[in-house]
């Protein structure tokens, strides 16, 4: 990879707003968004409920688009306020990747397949999806759980699932909203850092929303939402 696309940032979020309604039922939920999260970089978005975090990741997401501002991904624009400038559907399932406060996998398919599935969306062919799918599972330390289906696992090791999904179109941002809600301080503690190694490891920045101040110190960088807005960047602790 030359210099120049090392140096472009993973994301771009330039002006965002979000206003829903008009005229007296008029709610701004996001106002004037700016920032950028470099390759590798794992930030938390914090912030009290009905801050704008949630509207700021499904933005991001590409899944509710902003009224106003662009959204710049790997270099590539995204979306000019709510215009596509790329097939959303598409660029989502190549280039994002998403968990949730609940792993969300098919009840019916077991840990492997939850992820090989996702592989094969993308058309990659069956035995090639398995074998990423296993070496997904192994990197995050569940391949000893690849024929177990979902309610055969720990809230922890479905979250590792969900993750090791998230990562298998080697996405250049995770977007993960609350995704250690439901699990004790340990687990979700595990779950941090599992973000971290992947950013750090794979290249891929991630932006966590999260209530959880267990683990801040896993962040490479935290920003503070409230009333919609941006206000305000902490370096985490013993970062350069």
């Amino acid at each position: 990879m030359n210099s120049a696309a090392q140096n472009t940032p993973a994301v771009e979020a330039l002006g965002l707003t979000k206003v829903y309604g008009r005229g007296n039922t008029e709610v701004v939920a996001m106002k004037d968004v700016t920032f950028t999260v470099a390759k590798g970089e794992v930030v938390a978005l914090l912030g009290p409920s009905g801050a704008g975090k949630s509207t700021l990741l499904t933005a991001l997401g590409l899944i509710n688009p902003p009224t106003a501002g662009r959204i710049v991904i790997g270099g590539q624009p995204v979306l000019d306020a709510d215009r596509a400038l790329v097939n959303l559907a598409a660029f989502r399932r190549q280039h994002l990747g998403f968990v949730f406060q609940k792993a969300n996998l098919i009840p019916f398919l077991n840990a492997v397949q939850n992820v090989q599935v996702a592989l094969e969306i993308n058309d990659t062919r069956p035995r090639q999806a398995r074998r990423r799918a296993m070496e997904l599972l192994d990197y995050l330390g569940v391949a000893d759980r690849a024929d177990h289906l979902p309610d055969a696992l720990s809230g922890g090791q479905q979250q590792r699932v969900a993750v090791a999904r998230a990562l298998a179109n080697q996405p250049s941002l995770i977007l993960a909203d609350e995704p250690t809600a439901a699990l004790d301080s340990h687990r979700g503690r595990q779950v941090m850092e599992l973000f971290r190694k992947v950013a750090h490891e794979r290249g891929s920045a991630v932006i966590v929303v999260t209530h959880d101040h267990r683990a801040l110190d896993v962040f490479d960088r935290k920003y503070e939402m409230e009333d919609g807005r941006l206000l305000d960047r902490h370096e985490a602790a013993g970062s350069a």
